[in-house]
């Protein structure tokens, strides 16, 4: 992982925010979204970025399942 600019911290912080807020359907469509828009323009920053996050909610969403479990 790459070190983020001001400018990507912040975007990958209110992507972060964004994604907490979505249902698990709405996330899956949600990366969905972003593998074809990486598939269009790979190499852009935003979408790594964007995989990085969502991988990341997926993985707290796991944790918190197996706590409560």
């Amino acid at each position: 992982m790459a070190i983020d600019s001001d400018a990507e911290q912040v975007f990958r912080e209110n992507y972060a925010q964004e994604l907490r807020k979505k249902k698990q359907v709405e996330l899956e469509d949600e990366r969905k979204k972003v593998n074809l828009q990486g598939m269009r323009t790979p190499g852009r920053r935003g979408e790594e970025i964007k995989h990085e996050e969502i991988d990341k909610e997926i993985v707290r969403r796991y944790k918190l399942s197996q706590k409560v479990s």
